[in-house]
C-alpha cells in the first residue's frame, strides 16, 4: 500500500516559519476530531524548527532543521502507548484524543520530543500530518503546500519506491540511530548533524584564488580550488585529524571535536 512520506531539504529551509504559521492557522482553536483537538495559540510548534550556528569568527554559517512528527514505522510512543497511539497503514501516527486523556507520560514516550502538552484539555498533542485534509482528498499536508522555497516536499508512493529515492537522492533520517524508520526523511543533512573545516589561502599577504587545497584524514580524501576570496571549506565533516594541503603541501593538522574549525589564513 502506498504511504506518506515528507522530504526537507535543509539547504533551502531559511526559517521564514511559514509551515509553522500553516500548521497553526490550521489547528489553533479548530478541533478535527477524531485526529485532534485544537492546538492553543501558545506553545505549540507542531512543526518545530531547530536552529544552529556553525563555523568561527567571520566564517560561520546557520542550518535550520524542521523538525515535524517523524512517523515512525517503529514508533516508540506506539510501543509505550498501543491503546491510544497507533500507525495507520499509510504511515501516519496518530494519537486518539479522547483515549490519550490525561496520560500526561505520553510526553516521553518520543525521543524527538514531538509531542506538547494541551494543559486546558488534558491531552498530550502533535504533528498529525494533517491527517484530516489528506482523508478528505488534499494532495499534501499545510506546511508542504505552503513552503516558498521547496524546502518541504510530500510523497504518496509504494515504500519500495521511497527506497529507491531514498538511496537516489542520499536522503537521510534525523537520528538515524535511534532506529525508529521515520517516514520523515532529509536532504543535505549533514548541514545540522555535521561539521566543517574552512579557511583562507593568502599569498604576498594577497587573496589567492584557484589555490587548490586538499583534505586528508578520517576516511576523508577530498581537494578544492580556493575561490575569489582565496577560501575553501569541506562540510559534512565527522570529529577526527585532518590534514590540510595546498599545492601539493602539507601546511596544517585540524582536529575536529563536536564543532567547526576555522584555520583562518594560511599563507604559501
Amino acid at each position: 500500500m502506498k504511504q506518506h512520506y515528507i522530504v526537507l531539504d535543509v539547504a533551502l529551509c531559511h526559517d521564514c516559519n511559514n509551515c509553522f504559521v500553516a500548521c497553526k492557522d490550521e489547528h489553533a482553536d479548530n478541533s478535527w476530531l477524531p485526529y485532534t483537538q485544537p492546538m492553543p495559540w501558545h506553545g505549540h510548534r507542531w512543526m518545530n524548527i531547530q536552529r544552529l550556528e556553525r563555523g568561527e569568527g567571520d566564517r560561520v554559517d546557520v542550518a535550520f532543521l524542521p523538525t515535524p512528527c517523524q512517523h515512525c514505522a517503529d514508533a516508540p510512543c506506539v510501543k509505550a502507548h498501543p491503546d491510544c497511539i497507533s500507525r495507520r497503514s499509510d504511515g501516519i501516527v496518530l494519537l486518539d484524543p479522547q483515549k490519550a486523556q490525561g496520560k500526561k507520560d505520553i510526553m516521553d514516550s518520543c525521543p524527538y520530543g514531538v509531542f506538547y502538552w494541551n494543559e486546558e484539555s488534558a491531552v498530550a498533542q502533535k504533528c498529525t500530518m494533517c491527517a484530516h485534509l489528506l482523508d478528505d482528498g488534499w494532495a499534501m499536508p499545510r506546511c508542504v503546500h505552503s513552503c516558498p522555497t521547496g524546502a518541504l516536499q510530500f510523497y504518496t508512493v509504494e515504500p519500495e519506491e521511497m527506497e529507491k529515492k531514498v538511496a537516489k537522492e542520499k536522503l537521510s533520517s534525523y537520528r538515524a540511530e535511534i532506529g525508529t524508520k521515520p517516514n520523515v526523511y532529509y536532504k543535505n543533512l549533514y548541514r545540522f548533524t555535521k561539521n566543517f573545516i574552512t579557511g583562507a589561502v593568502l599569498k604576498d599577504d594577497d587573496c589567492l584564488e584557484d589555490a587548490v587545497v586538499q583534505l586528508t584524514g578520517n576516511a576523508v580524501d577530498s581537494a578544492q580550488k580556493t575561490d575569489y576570496f582565496g577560501e575553501f571549506k569541506f562540510d559534512g565533516l565527522d570529529d577526527g585529524a585532518y590534514t590540510l594541503s595546498v599545492n601539493g603541501k602539507a601546511v596544517k593538522t585540524v582536529e575536529i571535536s563536536s564543532k567547526s574549525v576555522n584555520v583562518g589564513e594560511i599563507p604559501v
